[in-house]
């Protein structure tokens, strides 16, 4: 295998990291044959998961250590008393709005599952990686659904970009 074929490997691998779904189309049209594609994008879409899964629970975590820490840094360098607007925010009565009232029945609708399934093709992989540390981190097999999911979304979109024609 050539510099060249490794370096495209490569650049597929570092962007299905991030931005899954604009993967497959660049991969057919920088030269990857379909089962390079498929191998390339799958381990980049599952590692860069695994890699915003736990700093996201990193992330979480700092931030309820150090919540009162970063409030008053806040508050000090920005002149903004964080603390208090959050305070103030919670108070109010939530605003019952119909794309609020839509937002709420869709994550009751699907919730876990709705995540899962459209982090790759919709929400991008850090963002997908994010909600299901917050929300359902201690759900069994969450990481095994997602894995499949990335698999799977990986089968269909690869087949896609080879059956659409390459640009000129």
């Amino acid at each position: 295998m050539s510099v060249g074929a490794i370096l495209k490997l490569l650049h597929v691998y570092l962007l299905a990291t991030v931005k899954y779904f604009l993967t497959f189309p660049y991969a057919i049209v920088i030269g990857l044959d379909y089962t390079q594609t498929i191998i390339a994008v799958t381990i980049g879409g599952i590692s860069g998961f695994f890699f915003f899964y736990y700093f996201s629970g990193i992330v979480i975590r700092y931030y309820n250590t150090y919540k009162g820490v970063i409030c008053a840094s806040i508050r000090k360098y920005f002149m903004v008393d964080l603390a208090r607007f959050l305070e103030r925010r919670s108070r109010k009565k939530p605003a019952s709005t119909k794309t609020m009232r839509r937002f709420i029945k869709l994550r009751n609708s699907y919730g876990l599952w709705g995540i899962i399934i459209m982090t790759p093709v919709i929400l991008s992989i850090p963002i997908g990686a994010f909600l299901l540390k917050k929300y359902y981190s201690t759900h069994k097999n969450v990481l095994a659904y997602m894995m499949i999911s990335i698999l799977g979304w990986s089968l269909v979109f690869t087949t896609i970009a080879v059956i659409m024609p390459k640009p000129l």
